[in-house]
């Protein structure tokens, strides 16, 4: 019988610098149980999102110490905790005043309306995401009937019946009433750009080509400040949250001595 000689496989793990801040070195283990909340192309990418992470963390607990703050709860040795008495103690946050919610409202009036409203009919010329070649076929076949249709808008309900995929078929193509969130976004992203009538070319999405026609079309009517004053107030409060606490968080990362990682972008890693 004929030996099979096996040979060990080499290890390709590669091996990662130390990371120090101030004086005191990151935990491996820890570093690889944080790697699982920053998924990425390479074990690499993934475990510097994830160092950058734990620095930024074990500065802001340097912090604490050196402050020595503290919780009179039954939290006190909850991270999230002190952490979030940190935040209150040192970061100045600033406020959503009247004057500049309605200041942020007059700036973005085209924000604050209604849901608009579409009644779509449509032709579904379906293929696969990936079978490019059917894909083509489809499109050109599309663009075929499109020019069919403008010639003879009448054939709509005909065409329906006769070629589309979809079962709306069975209603002359009507998908009836549509508002934003109801189909697919890169078909709701082309609908709703569209005035009412037959579309001159087709729309694609995952599930092939469409024909698509706009029935009828109610834009969305402007909103009052005073429906929309607590939502802007929300809104900014949070943004000036986030902004107040990166500044916070890069102050720290400047004043700091970190071996073993460039920290890149900490404004985008707040902890929350």
């Amino acid at each position: 019988m004929q030996m099979i000689e096996l040979t060990q496989v080499n290890d390709t793990t590669p091996e990662f610098a130390a990371v120090i801040v101030n004086g005191k070195t990151l935990d491996e283990q820890r570093i690889a149980q944080e790697i699982q909340y920053y998924p990425a192309d390479s074990l690499e990418a993934s475990r510097a999102q994830a160092v950058q992470a734990l620095v930024i963390r074990e500065l802001l607990l340097q912090r604490i110490a050196e402050l020595g703050l503290e919780v009179s709860s039954d939290d006190a040795d909850d991270e999230e905790t002190l952490i979030q008495k940190l935040i209150e103690h040192e970061v100045e946050l600033p406020q959503a005043t009247d004057e500049v919610c309605y200041r942020y409202f007059e700036a973005n009036r085209d924000k604050f309306c209604t849901q608009p409203l579409l009644a779509v009919s449509h032709i579904l010329l379906a293929a696969a995401p990936d079978d490019l070649d059917t894909r083509a076929e489809r499109k050109a076949q599309a663009e075929v009937l499109i020019d069919a249709l403008q010639q003879d808008p009448e054939l709509f309900a005909e065409i329906a019946r006769q070629h589309s995929d979809c079962p709306s078929k069975e209603l002359d193509g009507e998908l009836g009433q549509i508002d934003k969130g109801q189909t697919v976004p890169e078909f709701e992203r082309q609908i709703f750009t569209l005035p009412e009538g037959l579309a001159g070319r087709p729309l694609e999405s995952r599930y092939g080509f469409h024909i698509t026609r706009i029935d009828k079309r109610i834009d969305g009517e402007p909103l009052p400040y005073e429906a929309v004053e607590n939502r802007i107030r929300g809104y900014l409060i949070e943004r000036n949250y986030r902004r107040a606490v990166n500044q916070y968080i890069q102050l720290l990362v400047s004043d700091a001595q970190i071996e073993g990682l460039e920290l890149q972008g900490a404004d985008s890693l707040l902890v929350q």
